[in-house]
């Protein structure tokens, strides 16, 4: 899909507009990705990939809960998302398993396997990345995961597929139907105001909603079973979580999930929607800290 500026994106990301922003930033092959990594300097690591709009403010109530039991986090904002660059590449699959795969060898995090969390979209690159990075990966947490539902001959993602197709609808309704997906995502509508405000002040940086539509368009996020058999066949320590009212992801895929994926432990938790990180940060904790706890690698093990 050719690049594109939609109407109100009236900003562009530069040193100067990112010199406010708490955080790290560091320029990878593809470009620049803004990342925080924080928390005990002797914690094991947990490594956060978020879903198609976020950034990577989004964790933040989590990081929250992980410090306090001694965890150190690394959050990031995929390319195209938050205050990462918006690049003029192909957003796929290979795109951010390469940003994360870049990012954690920069930030010299690979001496010890890690643990890694995915969240929706973020569920799909952190197990493709597993997959290409097995020895590296020590737990995996798949929390509310795109892949699984089937394709319809009339879905939006089909239509998608013609560059002329996708351009005119991005420009035209894109930001229509991102409100729309925002309004989806979270039960209270409290934090559904909060989490509209932290991803549209985001996507008024040009190039936002053509990283959206080009992901929708080269990232697929329905009909993955094999990635999940293959991510089941790799022997990662898994959890799975699951929001039991997900209007985005919903949990009657649980039990092909759980099939597919076999993880050692699963979960739904209760009155949640499809941001369980965002919207129940301590049910998420309390599942994750002892995953996480008791199966921890330590060289001198």
């Amino acid at each position: 899909m050719k690049y594109f500026v939609a109407s109100g994106e009236d900003r562009v990301l530069t040193a100067g507009s990112r010199r406010a922003l708490r955080g790290g930033f560091t320029e990878l092959s593809d470009g620049v990705t803004h990342y925080e990594l924080t928390g005990p300097e002797d914690g094991d690591v947990v490594v956060m990939a978020g879903g198609l709009t976020v950034p990577l403010f989004y964790w933040d109530g989590l990081v929250t809960e992980l410090h306090a039991h001694g965890l150190r986090t690394l959050t990031f904002s995929a390319y195209g998302r938050g205050y990462s660059d918006r690049v003029r590449a192909r957003y796929d699959e290979t795109l951010f398993v390469r940003q994360l795969a870049e990012l954690t060898d920069r930030l010299g995090l690979t001496a010890r396997p890690l643990h890694l969390v995915g969240t929706s979209m973020g569920a799909l690159v952190v197990m493709a990345y597993a997959a290409r990075y097995r020895p590296l990966v020590s737990t995996l947490t798949v929390v509310g995961p795109a892949g699984l539902a089937t394709p319809r001959p009339a879905s939006p993602h089909r239509l998608l597929r013609s560059d002329l197709l996708a351009g005119a609808v991005a420009r035209r309704r894109g930001r229509r139907i991102l409100l729309g997906h925002l309004g989806q995502n979270v039960r209270d509508p409290e934090l559904g105001a909060e989490l509209t405000e932290m991803v549209l002040d985001a996507f008024r940086f040009e190039g936002s909603l053509y990283a959206v539509f080009d992901t929708l368009q080269h990232l697929r996020v329905s009909g993955r079973d094999d990635l999940f058999r293959q991510t089941g066949a790799l022997g990662v320590p898994t959890l799975l979580l699951w929001g039991d009212e997900d209007r985005v992801t919903p949990p009657v895929h649980f039990d092909t999930a759980r099939a597919l994926l076999r993880p050692r432990h699963h979960h739904v938790i209760p009155e949640c929607g499809h941001m369980a990180p965002f919207e129940r940060p301590r049910d998420v904790a309390d599942r994750l800290v002892p995953f996480v706890a008791a199966r921890t690698e330590r060289p001198d093990s």
